[in-house]
């Protein structure tokens, strides 16, 4: 590390299988959000792109991270769900392609993973054991399903065995709740079954989003399987943040959910952190802001195939976006009800595009929620060994969470 806190730029990069991850950043999965036009716009970001499109501005630097798809359902997948092949289309300039399945039943799973490699359909496999709803636990799937220690291995060794070449890697919580943690046995098996690397949300089930994230248990896990890479996820806002949470805990890179939500550009400044350049942070004024806005909702309406449903998609990250900004909130809800880019546009050159960046406009975003009750099967709890209760219907049919 350097005295500032960066990473040297002649750092070794994260290896997952034969893909090189520099900075070692993660794009994690977020229904609705981590779909091609958003990943899009990380992914430029990262490699050095501008503030809104055909602007003169440029970030400084340029990488290359791993950005991971919404989370795709295995049985949707084998069944050719209209949606789930809508998610899983890829532009032509991702590369590493990378998807992350959701599945409770093995053979299923297998069957996923085999069509991927058969039909070339991504170069890395990430599994899903961290989402932490009801309308997946309740099934046993998500962050429920390490408990049940003989069916995680069997869903690992089905997705291993059928990947070939392709890395396959898993992200989990702590566990159900605090008297119910299974990350340092799921970490364990996932090393003896070949997975690639594992990710740790600091989070258990009954958290949700709520609460501080144990970055400890990040530390306990990077000791218990040093055997294969650990990234850390999180409560990181900023880039100062994944900075101290590999100085602290030991992982070897970092998975970015929430922090990046109408931030994009927080990708620049992972790559000037991990490079030691902690002092070339991207701080768009709200111009800038509004150009990145104005190009990610005509991203979303060239891959949805209409304008109007692309504005209408986009309506969620309106909030995000102006977090901070002096932005009156009429104003606010008018440019959140906006169904065209001309009436996005028009409403946002009414704002004060001269503001600069606004102190405190980083952290929390997205959902906060904590100390929900968590929704498992009947008798869940009875035997962590014991794969009953987990039935056909377990397996969701559609994707994106």
């Amino acid at each position: 590390m350097g005295q500032n806190g960066g990473m040297p730029a002649t750092a070794s990069p994260l290896k997952i299988g034969p893909h090189s991850v520099r900075p070692p950043v993660v794009l994690a999965p977020m229904a609705g959000i981590t779909n091609a036009p958003f990943r899009t716009l990380c992914r430029e970001f990262t490699e050095g792109g501008s503030f809104g499109k055909g602007a003169s501005r440029r970030v400084a630097g340029g990488g290359k991270g791993l950005f991971v798809s919404e989370m795709i359902t295995t049985r949707a997948l084998v069944e050719r769900n209209d949606k789930t092949m809508q998610l899983i289309r890829f532009d032509a300039t991702e590369q590493p392609r990378s998807i992350q399945l959701y599945g409770v039943d093995p053979a299923t799973v297998g069957k996923a993973v085999r069509m991927i490699v058969e039909e070339d359909l991504a170069d890395h496999i990430d599994l899903n054991f961290g989402c932490p709803v009801p309308k997946v636990t309740r099934k046993g799937g998500g962050s429920a399903l390490p408990y049940k220690r003989n069916l995680l291995r069997a869903i690992l060794r089905e997705a291993v065995g059928g990947a070939g070449d392709l890395p396959v890697t898993m992200k989990m919580r702590k566990g159900i709740d605090d008297d119910h943690l299974t990350y340092l046995d799921a970490g364990r098996i996932a090393v003896e079954e070949g997975v690639t690397a594992v990710a740790l949300h600091g989070r258990t089930t009954a958290q949700h989003y709520g609460g501080t994230a144990d970055w400890d248990a990040i530390a306990r896990l990077k000791e218990h399987v040093p055997e294969i890479p650990v990234l850390g996820n999180g409560d990181i806002w900023s880039a100062d943040d994944a900075l101290r949470m590999v100085r602290e805990t030991g992982c070897d890179g970092v998975v970015v959910g929430r922090g990046c939500l109408g931030r994009p550009w927080l990708f620049a400044d992972l790559v000037a952190a991990f490079e030691g350049r902690t002092g070339e942070y991207a701080r768009p004024t709200l111009r800038e802001v509004a150009d990145v806005m104005v190009r990610h909702a005509t991203l979303l309406g060239e891959w949805i195939g209409d304008e109007s449903r692309g504005v209408i998609d986009f309506r969620k990250h309106v909030a995000w976006y102006l977090k901070g900004f002096a932005v009156g909130s009429e104003m606010r809800k008018r440019l959140a009800i906006t169904s065209g880019l001309q009436e996005l546009r028009a409403g946002l050159d009414e704002l004060d595009l001269d503001q600069p960046w606004p102190t405190g406009a980083d952290g929390p975003r997205g959902r906060t929620s904590g100390n929900n009750r968590v929704v498992l099967p009947d008798g869940w709890l009875k035997d962590p060994y014991d794969c009953a209760g987990v039935t056909e219907d377990a397996e969701l049919d559609t994707s994106g969470g």
